[in-house]
């Protein structure tokens, strides 16, 4: 098998440039704008956890679209950046309604334009993550990309988690600065991916049938990865959106110190990158991603523990699972491009489009089930973010907040001990595909 030419560093920090955009707008749709629409608009917990839940099955009808024509339309820029294009502006405009709500703002602004907002973000996320996995066949080559867009899908979350705090207690104009930074950041990182970044690996147009679904469904080691990402990503979710109501309610926490506590995990995250990339490298993906996140397990099973003014311990506890981030973040991923070269070598079709949507479905679809059940549990518990709350419900935050995420990995642990694509298997794979195209 020959070995194919290492990405420039110039090639993988243009192709991760979009990904630092758009990490800005994850954290806040599941941290800040919850509470901002229910406590500052008063739309009230449930109805907002239930709108948010609700915008994510639009993505049902627009993630399988936009993944097959993404496979199927060829052009002469190729199959990918088109859609990168063409959603930018959806994106742009709809980040801004959203961040910047007027006085008044009720539901069906809320629904309306998170809808418009996942629509965008569609248009580009699914093609530039296939994009991703067709600019090398190469197992280890892959973990590089993957690690280079992580890495600035971290520093993204990492801007957007300091933001508000420069405004201090005035959370609602930090928000919408955040809107007015993707508005800029996004169309820059955009146009420099698609300025130097090549097309990708060649590929027939594939037909909108039934036969890649099935097709996908028979790959064993994709549904594998795809249950473990679900059950990883519920329990990233739940404390990404329950971490302000965690700190001002448990820890009696002041309002900036959220924005610390997200600052040392995002910041922990994106330096412990290379050292998993490099473990990944001597002991395998799935291997290496196992062991991260029975460390994040052993670490986030001290929260309940904490009380008021624990917030040294906590900071401490946020350090080190902020560590996992980069693996919990770069592998998987990786891991999927490898899952789809299974598929090829199978039935001689490159669908990474498909692939990445049924992924980016299930990626929502833990991140919509995290603020679809915290919140509306919360509120049978009696919690209340005004304050005033019983031990009971308390209890309830923390829990939540802490040990379900718990449970949630350690069935994702248990998925993935049996993965059965390591670097020697892979590396049989791309000889076997390499003699088909031959053929």
């Amino acid at each position: 098998m020959t070995s194919p030419s290492p990405l420039s560093r110039l090639t993988l920090a243009a192709y991760a440039a979009p990904a630092l955009p758009g990490a800005m707008l994850l954290l806040p749709l599941y941290v800040h704008l919850p509470v901002l629409y229910a406590d500052t608009l008063g739309l009230g917990l449930t109805l907002v956890g239930g709108l948010l839940f609700a915008a994510r099955l639009w993505d049902v009808v627009t993630d399988p679209l936009i993944g097959a024509w993404s496979d199927r339309i060829d052009t002469r820029w190729g199959r990918r950046k088109p859609w990168l294009l063409a959603g930018l502006p959806l994106c742009m405009l709809a980040a801004l309604m959203l961040f910047l709500p007027p006085d008044g703002s009720g539901g069906l602004w809320l629904l309306g334009w998170t809808m418009a907002l996942y629509l965008g973000a569609t248009m580009i996320q699914i093609p530039y993550l296939a994009w991703g996995a067709e600019l090398s066949p190469d197992y280890h080559q892959r973990t590089r990309i993957s690690g280079w867009r992580e890495a600035a899908t971290v520093l993204g979350t990492l801007l957007a988690a300091g933001l508000p705090a420069l405004f201090g207690d005035d959370s609602r104009t930090g928000i919408g600065a955040i809107g007015i930074a993707v508005a800029m950041l996004l169309p820059l990182g955009v146009l420099l991916a698609l300025r130097v970044v090549p097309a990708g690996l060649p590929a027939a147009p594939q037909r909108l049938d039934l036969t890649g679904l099935k097709a996908v469904w028979r790959n064993g080691p994709f549904r594998r990865l795809l249950l473990a990402w679900l059950f990883n990503g519920i329990a990233n979710g739940l404390p990404a959106t329950l971490v302000l109501l965690y700190v001002a309610h448990v820890l009696q926490a002041p309002a900036d110190f959220a924005g610390l506590v997200l600052l040392i995990y995002f910041g922990a995250g994106i330096a412990a990158v290379p050292l998993w990339l490099k473990l990944a490298q001597h002991y395998g993906k799935h291997r290496v991603w196992i062991g991260a996140m029975l460390w994040n397990c052993v670490v986030f099973a001290g929260v309940p523990l904490l009380g008021a003014g624990d917030t040294a311990l906590f900071l401490t506890i946020s350090l080190l699972t902020g560590l996992c981030l980069g693996a919990d973040l770069a592998l998987p991923p990786a891991m999927q491009a490898d899952v789809i070269d299974l598929d090829t070598a199978r039935t001689r079709r490159q669908r990474a489009g498909l692939f990445f949507t049924i992924w980016g479905m299930a990626t929502k679809l833990a991140l919509a089930v995290a603020v679809g059940i915290a919140f509306p549990l919360l509120d049978l518990a009696g919690f209340t973010a005004a304050g005033g709350n019983t031990p009971a419900a308390l209890l309830a935050l923390a829990a939540l907040y802490a040990l379900a995420p718990v449970v949630f990995k350690l069935a994702a642990i248990l998925l993935m001990r049996r993965y059965p694509i390591t670097p020697e298997r892979h590396r049989r794979l791309r000889v076997r595909i390499e003699r088909q195209q031959q053929s």
